[in-house]
């Protein structure tokens, strides 16, 4: 027993001890009613490693009362798979759990297919990409996509604590973890990371004690203490200070703020997505290619990881810190949608309207409307919001050098209508 590591000895053996992906396999979850009714079609699980794809896919195995097959697309071959078609149709529907499906290629993808679509074989896929690219169509139609979600914080935290109280050489010791939420920190929604680690804490802790604290966990995971805490109020404090200073145009504070997050284990897609939001709500088309970066960056942190996405953060926060600012794009949805709750479901002016059948049209349908292409500068001066708001202004471009074109567009246009 205890040359098994911890994370397999708490692997949970039934969807009531599963920790995590309450949309799933909640009280309410998707699949979890799928069950119930006795369904089970082919599915794709995709999400983070760590978060209980293998540990749900055999769970699933065994409360259908299937046999089970695990392999990984890494080291199999469409001989293997072929192999376990043919069991499958001798002995019965089974389940093939497939891991990593992303690296197999078409021609292996495609030699699912058959058995997929009879029905004797359940295919269970996992992958940490996202299936649209990674999967082949012919694949993909033929399953259910599930989309698996990084442990929280609290599910991480319920899940060390139940490895204290259960696991079978742990709970003896009567140990008790008082890390401040450090491992699950550290873990970054990963529960294999989380639990390893406990168990390493564990295995360190000195004669006599059988408290885990902050300092023996930063010693064991080799981290320099630092006073962020990713699930409290610092990682508010933090982001919010970070976030402010590339609006307020200081680089080097977003860089200080960005540095104490990385060294402090903060999600760095976490912060990608972030920069994304301030492109748009701080920037907008004052410079338009800074969603553009920001997004650019969010890909490049994902494909890298860390520490190199450190780098990328970096540029991408040092350019967005830098760059001319409006937040046009940002207030001009908010009052669009005052407005909307304002006046409530206008109707879309008949010329505006989709006419693709023959009684549309009849009715009015798209009559009147004007292509825009057929007239000068592409542009034609038809009335576009409904006429109980005519006129009404959302969007006022700043004063940057791109909106003040912006506007000039606008105005040559629109002329006075809108007062641009």
């Amino acid at each position: 027993m205890e040359s098994i590591p911890l994370a397999e000895r708490m692997r949970p053996r039934s969807l009531d001890t599963f920790v995590g992906q309450s949309k799933l396999v909640g009280a309410n979850g998707s699949l979890r009613r799928m069950l119930e009714q006795n369904l089970l079609p082919s599915m794709i699980f995709w999400g983070p490693p760590g978060v209980g794809k293998t540990t749900l896919a055999e769970i699933i195995a065994g409360k259908m009362g299937l046999g089970f097959i695990g392999m990984s697309a890494v080291s199999a071959g469409v001989k293997d798979i072929k192999e376990v078609i043919e069991k499958a149709r001798q002995y019965g529907k089974m389940v093939l759990f497939l891991d990593e499906i992303h690296r197999f290629n078409k021609s292996q993808q495609d030699s699912l297919l058959g058995a997929v679509e009879k029905g004797y074989l359940t295919l269970i896929g996992a992958t940490t990409e996202n299936p649209s690219f990674e999967v082949n169509h012919a694949l993909l139609s033929r399953t259910q996509v599930m989309v698996f979600e990084a442990l929280t914080p609290a599910d991480l935290m319920d899940l060390l604590q139940r490895a204290l109280d259960d696991d079978v050489l742990l709970s003896p010791r009567k140990l008790q973890l008082n890390d401040k939420g450090l491992i699950s920190t550290l873990a970054d929604g990963d529960a294999r990371k989380a639990l390893n680690l406990l168990e390493l804490c564990a295995n360190q802790l000195e004669t006599g004690s059988n408290t885990i604290d902050e300092a023996l966990v930063a010693k064991v995971a080799g981290r320099k203490m630092s006073r962020f805490d990713a699930s409290g109020e610092q990682h508010f404090d933090i982001i919010s200070a970070f976030i402010k200073s590339m609006r307020g145009s200081d680089p080097n504070a977003a860089l200080y703020w960005l540095a104490r997050m990385i060294d402090g284990g903060e999600d760095p897609l976490f912060i990608a997505r972030r920069m994304i939001i301030l492109a748009s709500e701080d920037i907008g088309n004052a410079n338009p290619n800074a969603l553009l970066l920001a997004q650019a960056c969010f890909q490049s942190v994902h494909a890298v990881g860390m520490p190199e996405g450190r780098i990328v953060l970096a540029q991408t926060a040092t350019y967005l810190a830098s760059s001319v600012k409006s937040n046009a794009s940002y207030m001009g949805i908010e009052k669009a949608l005052a407005e909307v709750q304002s006046s409530g479901d206008l109707g879309v002016p008949l010329h505006l309207r989709n006419a693709p059948t023959r009684l549309m049209k009849e009715l009015g349908y798209s009559k009147g409307y004007q292509y825009s292409h057929d007239y000068p500068m592409n542009f034609s001066e038809q009335e576009y919001l409904p006429e109980e708001i005519s006129g009404k202004v959302f969007y006022s471009p700043a004063d940057s050098a791109k909106e003040r074109e912006i506007r000039q567009f606008l105005k040559l246009r629109w002329k006075e209508k809108y007062g641009y």
